[in-house]
């Protein structure tokens, strides 16, 4: 069921409140339930098309997590946090994932699989001829973000702290976790948990360019 609204300040308390966790409290850990939810925060996530190009990695295995941290520039919140996600692109995306998809938009809304062929045709043709130079590996990263946009503010909506990292070797990264041989590359990583209390990152303020530095209006 839908809220009708979600407060105002309630919104803006949560963006003021999130920040990227430098130290987590390595004994808090998240809920079965309200990590249910955050995980479901990623497969809803948008994405061009609604391709999902995407694989999220959920390292639980606290010694190869030790093994990640020589490869994450020594950044301890790797085994510190209460989850660790590895967010990877899906290569080579091409017609035959969109054949995928639409026989999962066929089996989701009971559409029947030629009334959608009009839309597979259009998302084929931007993936073999794009109206625009196109790197499409470059363009899954994109849609990854757009899933990590979606987690990290589900996340501080729930009090859950993360830390995006692109600090870390990505190679490493897929030779640990088995990724070479599949069909996915490591992207982005996201330690999420509870902050350490001693985190004096939590209380500095944030420093952001003011709006008429970052927004344009067009009227």
């Amino acid at each position: 069921m839908a809220l009708d609204y979600v407060s105002a300040d309630l919104v803006q308390q949560q963006l003021y409140w999130r920040y990227a966790t430098k130290k987590f409290d390595p004994n808090r850990k998240i809920s079965p339930e309200i990590w249910a939810v955050l995980e479901e925060s990623l497969r809803l996530a948008p994405s061009s098309f609604g391709l999902q190009p995407w694989r999220f990695i959920v390292v639980n295995n606290p010694a190869i997590r030790a093994q990640l941290v020589e490869h994450s520039w020594g950044q301890k919140q790797v085994v510190d946090a209460s989850h660790l996600v590895v967010l990877a692109l899906q290569k080579n995306v091409g017609t035959q994932d969109v054949d995928r998809y639409l026989a999962r938009t066929a089996q989701v809304q009971g559409t029947p699989m030629e009334n959608l062929q009009g839309f597979g045709n259009l998302i084929k043709g931007f993936l073999t001829q794009p109206p625009y130079p196109l790197n499409l590996e470059e363009w899954a990263a994109r849609q990854v973000y757009l899933a990590l946009g979606q987690f990290m503010t589900v996340a501080a909506f729930m009090g859950i702290d993360t830390c995006p990292m692109e600090g870390f070797i990505p190679a490493k990264y897929d030779e640990i976790l088995g990724l070479k041989t599949t069909p996915y590359r490591s992207v982005v990583v996201c330690p999420v948990g509870y902050r350490a209390a001693d985190d004096k990152n939590a209380q500095r303020p944030k420093v952001r360019y003011e709006k008429s530095d970052v927004f344009m209006y067009v009227d």
